[in-house]
């Protein structure tokens, strides 16, 4: 299932944050919760609702999460800020249909793109978000401490 965040999820998502990001944003999922921006997760459920699809909070929140993404509004685009799913949940399509779903999400809202930032070597990233059409937009050059990375955006 994909649903928005709860302050219930906190905990369950820094987990995730933490161990699945080089570089996480230590301050942006308590204030990314309390909204503006966008924060949905998957949960570990077996019934994953059609693509585009979100529950509302309240629907189902005893369902731990297992992946998450906090879009942060910036005019007619949304910055892609964080989007991680856990180690044992990745490859099963969670990503995939969390992402279809935040971009389904951000369009019904109005947004006509949605970018995010990537490590320029990260080979599993690129081909991930490629596969659900990104595009390179720039390269920004020292982003991350360990390298360069790539600006690619989406259209929705």
């Amino acid at each position: 299932m994909i649903r928005e965040a709860t302050p219930r999820d906190l905990t369950r998502l820094r987990a995730i944050q933490l161990a699945a990001l080089d570089e996480p944003w230590a301050d942006l999922l308590e204030p990314a919760i309390e909204g503006p921006p966008v924060v949905l997760v998957t949960t570990d459920t077996t019934a994953e609702p059609s693509s585009g699809t979100v529950g509302k909070p309240g629907s189902d929140t005893r369902a731990e999460p297992v992946g998450y993404a906090v879009a942060i509004p910036e005019g007619d685009v949304a910055y892609l800020a964080e989007f991680a799913v856990a180690a044992g949940y990745r490859r099963s399509g969670r990503g995939s249909a969390l992402m279809a779903a935040l971009c389904a999400r951000l369009a019904s809202d109005g947004f006509e793109a949605v970018r995010l930032t990537v490590k320029m070597d990260d080979e599993v990233a690129r081909s991930f978000y490629d596969a659900l059409g990104f595009r390179v937009r720039s390269l920004i050059p020292h982003h991350y401490e360990d390298g360069d990375g790539l600006q690619l955006v989406r259209s929705l």
